[in-house]
């Protein structure tokens, strides 16, 4: 613990810290529970939606990262000050948006404020609890299921109000923290204190991971600018990227002389399937579980509140849980329960949905901060560098993967459907989409409601109708599609906790001990 600090400024930083994750909950729950109204008003297709919530989570790794390679420098308080002008922006902004374009660019700004935030946060709790990191790591991130909680509950109890309204509920936790840290005093790095060299912590990382970050961001910021500018994306663009990513990596190696560690590599690989497991799946939630609560009068959004309710009930008990597990033990465990609720969902009716959805909760409880657990007591030594690039990867990937993956999943479900119902209109309506190497064809939605609007009122219902019963098909086959994700984590860290077992069992490093 940081001796440094006294109690009351140690508890004071942690709140601030909280909220302000709290603050990104309150963003996320609003792209979640309102993504498919305001998708509908303004004619946005399932991938379009995918990429406006993708758009909150990519650029946190240019802030993450970027703000990790100098925060030695501008120290902890002002980038904070930087997140709460970005969040408070793209709260308001969003507020007015009438456009694809404008409800991208405050994503955009919401993606960069929370990328400070993580920056921030994850190593000053690790540094002022520098003995009890996963713990308070976990605790910490409680903060993320809180917000989903709480702006959950007023987006639910306020539906009549306009959609642009509901994301002003940010502003609230966002103007308290801003508060609390004008008055808080910020700790010294542990790796400064430790008297670690900058270049060290630049070798933990080295080729492996570097090559990974970069790629996924060039690869998404070239998708982007394809979008919204006129530039035409070449055909190869994932090629070019992976080509491009692994220059920039083997630059950082070279400067650094060292590949990174590979262990530590495999954790940011797995981010992709984890980030998708527990954001990318909840970003589609509501829609997820419509058809399974269709006749119970239950509003969707639930699901999502319920969902988070566990995930924070059980994070703020994480030391009891943590003196039975190692890290990767839980993920593994974790991983379990969450692929064995959702392919439970999938075909669950009456009281075991709710069962099997506590088993999918459940699962992705101790995700994320175990994970940081995991870096910042196995990787002191790269400081905030490895903290915040195995979190930024996470976030990177499913904005750039998870979530369209499982949006192009949805439309695809629908497209196939829908082929087999309404063939004719289907061939007036379809285009080819292009995400990754894959190609795939869906509906698209303008042409869609433009063609049945010009049918006979008979066939029009008809068409209607059968679009309808493949969007609630489409739900179920998601999330029988999604359980492949933790399913994956299962395995991986399976094998992670076994072969620590096999090294004795599970231990911190301890940075004064282990640095000469």
């Amino acid at each position: 613990m940081d001796t440094q600090l006294t109690e009351k400024e140690r508890k004071t930083l942690f709140w601030a810290c909280f909220l302000s994750l709290a603050a990104a909950g309150f963003g996320f729950a609003f792209r979640v529970l309102k993504g498919g109204e305001y998708g509908g008003q303004l004619g946005l297709d399932n991938h379009e939606v995918g990429q406006i919530f993708g758009a909150s989570l990519w650029p946190i790794a240019i802030t993450m990262i970027g703000f990790s390679l100098i925060i030695d420098k501008t120290g902890y308080k002002w980038p904070m000050f930087g997140a709460f002008v970005l969040q408070l922006i793209s709260a308001v902004g969003t507020c007015f948006a009438t456009s694809y374009a404008q409800l991208y660019g405050y994503a955009i700004l919401a993606g960069l404020g929370h990328g400070i935030i993580e920056c921030v946060i994850n190593p000053v709790t690790a540094s002022i609890y520098n003995k009890q990191k996963t713990k308070m790591l976990t605790i910490l991130h409680a903060a993320w299921p809180c917000g989903i909680v709480a702006s959950g509950l007023l987006i639910i109890s306020t539906s009549k109000l306009p959609w642009g309204y509901h994301s002003l509920w940010m502003a609230i936790p966002v103007v308290i923290y801003g508060v609390l840290f004008l008055k808080s005093k910020f700790p010294v790095d542990e790796r400064v204190k430790a008297g670690v060299p900058y270049m060290e912590m630049l070798k933990q990382v080295g080729f492996l991971s570097a090559a990974l970050a970069s790629f996924l961001l060039i690869f998404e910021i070239g998708n982007q600018t394809a979008k919204l500018t006129t530039w035409e994306l070449p055909a190869n663009w994932f090629y070019i990227s992976l080509g491009a990513g692994a220059a920039v990596g083997l630059l950082f190696g070279a400067v650094t002389k060292s590949i990174g560690k590979p262990l530590f590599f495999l954790m940011c690989l797995l981010m992709i399937p984890l980030a998708t497991a527990e954001l990318g799946t909840d970003q589609w939630i509501s829609k997820l579980m419509r058809p399974v609560l269709e006749g119970m009068d239950v509003n969707p959004g639930f699901a999502l509140v319920i969902s988070a309710g566990i995930m924070m009930f059980f994070r703020f008990f994480a030391g009891n849980v943590l003196k039975f597990f190692s890290p990767p033990a839980l993920l593994a465990i974790s991983g379990i329960l969450s692929a064995a609720g959702l392919i439970w969902l999938s075909s669950a009716t009456s009281v075991a949905i709710f069962i099997a959805f506590v088993l999918y909760a459940l699962g992705q409880t101790y995700y994320w901060p175990c994970v940081l657990g995991f870096v910042a007591e196995r990787y002191p030594r790269g400081g905030a560098l490895t903290l915040n690039t195995v979190s930024a990867i996470g976030l990177l990937s499913v904005g750039i993967i998870g979530g369209q993956l499982l949006g192009i999943a949805f439309d695809k479900s629908i497209h196939d459907g829908m082929t087999k119902d309404q063939p004719a209109l289907v061939q007036q309506t379809e285009q080819d989409k292009n995400f990754l190497w894959m190609h795939n064809k869906t509906i698209d939605a303008k042409k869609f409601n433009t063609v049945v609007d010009e049918l006979p009122e008979t066939e029009k219902e008809t068409a209607k109708a059968d679009f309808t019963a493949n969007d609630k098909k489409a739900g179920r086959d998601v999330l029988k599609y999604a359980a492949q994700f933790p399913i994956v984590l299962a395995i991986a860290f399976g094998f992670i906790a076994l072969y620590f077992k096999s090294r004795g069992g599970y231990k911190p490093v301890e940075l004064e001990a282990s640095w000469e």
